[in-house]
């Protein structure tokens, strides 16, 4: 039987199919019962609606199934659509025949458990209204992510997984045996895509991104997600618009496409409306430094990164995204080249997120410097030869370039009012999980 003999929720509680006969499928989200009636609420990917099923109305061997199915049956209805004030979405579905397919055993997710014991059944917490509503909103924003890219000339390049090299710091490297020998899994497809940008000029990816970070806070994951960015002949400002625009035109996908998620979620969708339609001011590391003192009173020693508590008490003065500049370059990685003017600061950037969540951009543009990317190694620790084949991009027809990665879980986190990043992936990697 083909997909559109069956009606979806969301085309009933739009008001398409009132007074009509339909065919449903789907699975029993709530079910209660009393002498000859059952009223069911069930759900598809779309959304919830009650069900009604009243004796006599359908075979009594099906009222009977009906009775005894319990929450996540799967089922197929037949009925007529009924507008209905009393139901929630305003329609019900009015039953006469009832198939259940499979009777399922009791659900072991109730109300009010913990957040290990949903992580432990996170491949049955996946079905609940949240995490529907949080994986739709990540599917719009990945559509976005590839849309804006494409639209604005970018070509779609994909890196290797496994890598010998460490772009972003050698003590969060996630080793693996690689046949007689060992290499790693990525830190980011940057390294390779900077190869890619002396042929095809502006790329991007999303993939896979590993980091061994040994944090249990609710902004870290061991496994996420990247949407980065590369592309020839970019200065720092070049960058810092892209991903203002690219960030806006997110929001504005998921504005246009996730209202019921949004509402779902009790995200302010006013706010985030206004997010869209506004500029993202740019200030400099040194500024930052200078609000935090000034409003805030908090004295942050010239050369610290910005921790997690200082990029939210900044943040608390302003309503958008904001892009920071100019971080000292003794903290950045060895490819941040020093800004000529102010020799001890990177011609780098972060996007700070509104409401404490914190860095979801960040990037840079790429040194040509020879010399000093390989002293910068050295000090790191790191064997020079790894990298001789990156160095000859500098060797042969090297120009200005530069790159940013977005951070998916964490774009999804702020645009979902999520309280951990964990909820922003299905199956979360993190220091202490590895399953289900």
């Amino acid at each position: 039987m083909t997909d559109e003999s069956y009606v979806k929720i969301k085309d009933v509680l739009n008001g398409y199919h009132k007074d009509k006969e339909v065919k449903m499928r789907g699975w029993i989200h709530r079910t209660r019962s009393g002498g000859k009636i059952v009223f069911m609420v069930i759900r598809d990917a779309t959304g919830t609606l009650q069900a009604t099923v009243k004796k006599g109305n359908l075979p009594d061997e099906e009222f009977e199934d009906a009775k005894k199915a319990l929450v996540e049956s799967s089922l197929i209805l037949k009925g007529t659509i009924a507008e209905d004030n009393r139901a929630p979405g305003g329609y019900e579905l009015r039953v006469d025949h009832c198939n259940i397919l499979q009777f399922a055993e009791v659900f072991p997710i109730v109300e009010d458990q913990s957040p290990e014991f949903l992580m432990d059944k996170r491949h049955l917490w996946i079905r609940s209204q949240k995490l529907n509503a949080v994986f739709k909103i990540r599917s719009t924003v990945v559509g976005a992510i590839h849309s804006f890219f494409r639209t604005n000339g970018f070509y779609e390049f994909d890196a290797p997984v496994l890598q010998p090299n460490q772009c972003e710091g050698g003590s969060t490297l996630f080793e693996v045996k690689y046949y007689e020998n060992k290499t790693y899994l990525s830190q980011t497809w940057q390294l390779y895509a900077e190869a890619a940008i002396f042929s095809l000029e502006k790329i991007y990816n999303v993939g896979p991104t590993f980091r061994a970070e040994k944090s249990k806070t609710s902004r870290h994951l061991s496994e996420f997600w990247m949407a980065e960015m590369e592309a020839a002949w970019l200065n720092l400002h070049d960058l810092t618009e892209i991903a203002k625009d690219e960030v806006k035109y997110i929001l504005k996908e998921v504005l246009k496409h996730n209202q019921n998620e949004l509402e779902t979620l009790n995200q302010d969708i006013e706010k985030l409306t206004h997010i869209a339609n506004n500029s993202f001011p740019t200030i400099s590391y040194d500024e930052a430094l200078s609000i935090l003192k000034d409003k805030e009173n908090m004295n942050v020693e010239w050369g610290k990164d910005l921790r997690t508590i200082e990029e939210a008490k900044l943040m608390n003065h302003f309503d958008t995204p904001i892009i920071v500049t100019h971080y000292p370059l003794e903290i950045m990685a060895f490819y941040k080249p020093a800004d000529p003017d102010r020799p001890d600061t990177a011609l780098c950037f972060d996007m700070l997120a509104p409401d404490g969540y914190g860095e979801i951009v960040g990037g840079s543009e790429r040194s040509t410097d020879l010399e000093y990317m390989k002293n910068r190694l050295r000090e790191q620790g790191e064997n020079i030869e790894n990298y001789d084949w990156y160095f000859d991009l500098r060797r042969f027809g090297s120009v200005p370039h530069g790159g940013y990665g977005l951070g998916v879980e964490r774009l999804v986190s702020w645009i979902c009012k999520l309280e951990n990043i964990k909820d922003a992936i299905p199956f979360p990697r993190t220091l202490t999980r590895f399953s289900p």
